[in-house]
């Protein structure tokens, strides 16, 4: 897709590691809002969120930015879950943001998954930052009302730390 000052391209498999980049240098949006997240990279969500990114590469579901002078500087991955899409993350580098390019990589995302095989494209997003549900609403996104009664809940397992170590 052409854009004004950037262009996006499917990214390839091996590009995990860009990925990182694009979505740590995306992060000082949050430091700046008060929240700091400065996970190691063997931190548990950190290592799912990797899984899940390669998974997107590998299935070709990936797109990334890149400004005229073919330097990666936003990345949109999408997933399926139960057969659904969703989009897994969307990063963009603190200096192109307000640009359109966060909009221009997620109507891209929405197109290709847009196959008819699925009625409808998710995402979970942070409702405390003001630029979040905003942004999405902008772009045809509908918050969705939760199950009634329903908490996400987590218990470690006894013998997680002898299966990383063993």
């Amino acid at each position: 897709m052409q854009h004004t000052r950037y262009f996006i391209r499917p990214a390839t498999s091996n590009e995990l590691p860009l990925l990182r980049e694009l979505d740590d240098a995306a992060g000082v949006l949050y430091e700046r809002a008060g929240t700091t997240l400065n996970l190691p990279p063997d931190n548990e969500f950190v290592v799912s969120e990797s899984v899940r990114w390669q998974r997107c590469l590998e299935a070709g579901t990936t797109l990334i930015a890149c400004d005229r002078d073919g330097a990666a500087v936003g990345f949109a991955a999408v997933g399926r879950l139960d057969e659904a899409p969703y989009l897994d993350q969307l990063s963009v580098r603190p200096a192109h943001m307000r640009a359109g390019l966060g909009t221009a990589l997620l109507q891209a995302a929405t197109r290709l998954v847009d196959d008819g095989r699925s009625q409808a494209f998710w995402l979970t997003t942070y409702d405390h930052f003001a630029w979040n549900r905003p942004f999405y609403e902008k772009n045809g996104f509908v918050q969705v009302p939760e199950p009634a009664q329903r908490i996400a809940m987590r218990r470690q397992l006894l013998n997680a730390d002898s299966r990383t170590t063993g």
